[in-house]
């Protein structure tokens, strides 16, 4: 059995990389093929033994709930026919784990998303998965591995990547020491930083795995220069203690967050059939 029951997945964003298709339509609803990019991030907690889903919405964002429940009359017009078995990934995540939602009313940050989310979470240990991070793998996924690792050091968990060195300025990227194969121990991290400032090309991208300590960490957090409360400098206050680990994931990822990372994950999937 899995340590880790809970999934907490940020969704608030208005995704303006993708307009007009996100002015009525939440990113994360966006699909890779046939499924949306939620949905394989729900999968991969699954896979990971996360039966508990938490999700940090916001307005405009109903689809996320009515794409995670019964929809009768749907059902009823395609009831005994091949399209039936298409809506069956859908109903065994509904047999299979639960769903609760809260909204983040203001959009100021990672950060704040993911206080946002305590209420749903309360004080256990937690994974939060960023959709528009898509990973493919083949065996354990990204978080399965991330919680084997947490099994072993019970402390907060970052997923890491090589990245371009010319692109390290769109992460936040981590400074530390090798603990073990593929593990750092994190002693520094940086949001963003500027062009030939980042300590290492090792950039965190979306999967996390949480002690409810960062709540308070967030919450002593200042803001940044535009006012949002980034996770990355939260979870610096816990790596000057010793309290946070990197781990560089086997996988491949997709960026779906930008359209080029999106077209290129959607021909991948459509390619091998792993939708």
């Amino acid at each position: 059995m899995s340590v880790i029951k809970k999934c907490l997945f940020p969704a608030a964003g208005y995704g303006t990389r993708f307009l007009p298709a996100t002015k009525a339509m939440p990113k994360e609803m966006l699909p890779i093929v046939t499924k949306p990019l939620i949905q394989y991030g729900v999968e991969e907690a699954m896979a990971a033994g996360v039966s508990e889903m938490a999700i940090v919405t916001g307005r405009g964002k109903r689809a996320i709930e009515d794409h995670f429940d019964i929809s009768y009359e749907l059902e009823h017009q395609i009831a005994g026919s091949d399209k039936e078995e298409l809506l069956q990934s859908t109903r065994n995540i509904m047999e299979h784990c639960t769903f609760s939602y809260t909204r983040q009313i203001a959009m100021k940050g990672l950060g704040h998303a993911i206080l946002t989310g305590e209420t749903l979470i309360g004080d256990d240990p937690f994974a939060v998965v960023l959709a528009d991070d898509y990973c493919v793998i083949e065996g354990d996924g990204v978080l399965a591995q991330m919680v084997m690792l947490y099994e072993k050091y019970q402390c907060n968990i970052v997923a890491i990547e090589e990245v371009p060195e010319n692109e390290t300025y769109r992460y936040g990227v981590i400074e530390g020491e090798i603990e073990a194969d593929n593990v750092y121990r994190i002693s520094n991290m940086v949001e963003k930083p500027a062009p030939g400032e980042a300590p290492s090309n090792l950039a965190i991208i979306g999967r996390y795995i949480l002690n409810p300590d960062i709540f308070d960490a967030i919450r002593n957090t200042r803001p940044d220069k535009n006012g949002e409360i980034q996770i990355t400098d939260a979870l610096r206050e816990l790596a000057q203690q010793g309290k946070v680990i990197a781990y560089k994931f086997t996988g491949k990822r997709f960026d779906c967050g930008s359209i080029d990372g999106f077209i290129d994950a959607t021909n991948y999937t459509y390619k091998l059939g792993l939708n």
